[in-house]
């Protein structure tokens, strides 16, 4: 049975896709978003009673959150590339996607808005500088972890790579100048360069057009 993605991928799902490309798995995509409302759809609320995307369906297994979606297709489908090779990496990937989660988005996220995606008659310069600065502390983690090894779990691109390099697509939105961070740029590239991300590049470290505010907000709600 194939694989279903459910997201719109100006959202969340975007990470799920790149991970879905990565293992070449083939994958049914159905749009779903909070514009149109299809996510309270109830049909949809069956699948993710948040009301949020992404949701994955595979067989029998439904699952909503992207991250754990990710550590899900990486363990099923990714032996011997993005998957983890024994119960040591598998617990240093967990490690890694459950501390972008608490250490980097939300604050990352809060900063963006407050340089970017809110009205300009709503940022608060303040705010997204003191956002800016509780942010040094994990860049600073993540620089220490790359500083003579390439990947996060070492010699090979894994799901721990992926799950937070998605997360770092807020960077251009907050304004963040990553050459800050030497090894931290250098693997953002390298992640980025990757073919599976290709058809995401608002990843890469330019500012969007303010036309694309609301598709990418979408990315984060």
């Amino acid at each position: 049975m194939a694989i279903t993605l459910y997201g719109d991928l100006n959202s969340r799902a975007h990470r799920v896709a790149w991970m879905l490309k990565e293992l070449q798995l083939p994958f049914k995509h159905v749009p779903t978003g909070f514009q149109d409302g299809s996510t309270h759809q109830p049909e949809f609320l069956q699948i993710n009673p948040n009301a949020r995307v992404p949701a994955l369906i595979d067989g029998d297994l439904v699952l909503f959150e992207s991250l754990a979606i990710n550590l899900y297709l990486a363990r099923c489908y990714g032996g011997g590339t993005l998957g983890p090779d024994g119960m040591v990496e598998e617990a240093q990937a967990t490690q890694w996607s459950l501390w972008v989660a608490n250490e980097v988005e939300k604050t990352l996220l809060f900063a963006a808005a407050n340089c970017f995606l809110f009205a300009p008659d709503q940022r608060n310069p303040d705010e997204a500088q003191m956002a800016l600065r509780k942010l040094e502390r994990p860049f600073a983690v993540l620089e220490s972890r790359l500083r003579g090894q390439r990947w996060l779990l070492g010699s090979r691109f894994t799901v721990a790579d992926l799950n937070v390099c998605a997360v770092m697509t807020l960077l251009p939105l907050a304004g963040i100048d990553v050459s800050n961070w030497p090894a931290m740029q250098d693997w953002l590239h390298h992640c980025l360069e990757r073919p599976a991300a290709a058809d995401w590049k608002p990843i890469r470290f330019t500012i969007p057009r303010p036309a694309t505010q609301l598709g990418l907000l979408q990315m984060f709600v």
